[in-house]
């Protein structure tokens, strides 16, 4: 039972849905009320308590915020991965908005029932944060990473390597939240924002990183080593 009660206690809600799950289950628990008086059979009643209730707890553990650290020693080479998912894309790409060269990215799909908190994929100074308005396609169609809603984050590593991670908003995701600020240190096992309903986070790297994930590959965020720099 001990054991139990810790684990239920690392169990924590992200400041982003907490009004959200509050005012959600304020209304359930009423509608709930309200249909076991009103009708004289249950079926009303229990149909709804076991389809919203299934429903709620999807929400829930969407919005879980799960504290973690890596267990690693050094991490200055490490880039982990800033988000729960599964590994959609791993090519070499021509980033011509900032680099205007050949990257490596790595794109992370998130669904409804991953945990959308985002963290830093390496330590470093934020170089700057943007953002870009844009289409709502499919997260994890190609054209997303370039034509969808998105949040640019440049994170300069301390042996100078510039590394972005792109936050993009999905079909049914519309709203991203970046807490980096330019010129901010920012290490690894720090949130570096979230994102709302399903969707993607792409990490650009150097051409000469060594990739240590497949496609396919689930992540876990801020504990999955997508690569080592060079």
């Amino acid at each position: 039972m001990g054991n139990r009660i810790k684990k239920f206690k690392k169990i924590r809600i992200h400041r982003e849905g907490t009004n959200t799950l509050l005012y959600s289950g304020i209304l359930l628990i009423a509608v709930a009320g309200l249909l076991w008086y009103v009708f004289e059979t249950k079926i009303p009643f229990w149909s709804f308590v076991v389809i919203f209730g299934i429903v709620y707890g999807i929400v829930t553990n969407f919005y879980q915020c799960p504290i973690r650290y890596i267990n690693v020693d050094d991490t200055s080479k490490l880039v982990v991965a800033p988000a729960d998912g599964k590994i959609v894309v791993i090519e070499e790409v021509q980033e011509n908005e900032y680099f205007h060269d050949k990257r490596i990215m790595v794109s992370i799909f998130m669904s409804l029932f991953n945990v959308h908190a985002n963290w830093f994929p390496v330590d470093g100074k934020v170089k700057f944060v943007r953002h870009r308005n844009g289409n709502f396609h499919k997260a994890w169609l190609p054209k997303a990473s370039e034509e969808n809603e998105r949040a640019d984050t440049m994170i300069t590593t301390p042996d100078g390597v510039d590394i972005l991670c792109r936050q993009i908003a999905g079909a049914a995701a519309r709203r991203i939240v970046t807490y980096a600020k330019d010129g901010e240190d920012c290490f690894i096992d720090e949130h570096l924002g979230f994102i709302k309903l399903g969707s993607r986070v792409d990490v650009f790297l150097p051409v000469d990183s060594e990739i240590l994930v497949k496609m396919g590959q689930k992540t876990t965020g801020d504990q999955t080593i997508l690569a080592k720099l060079k």
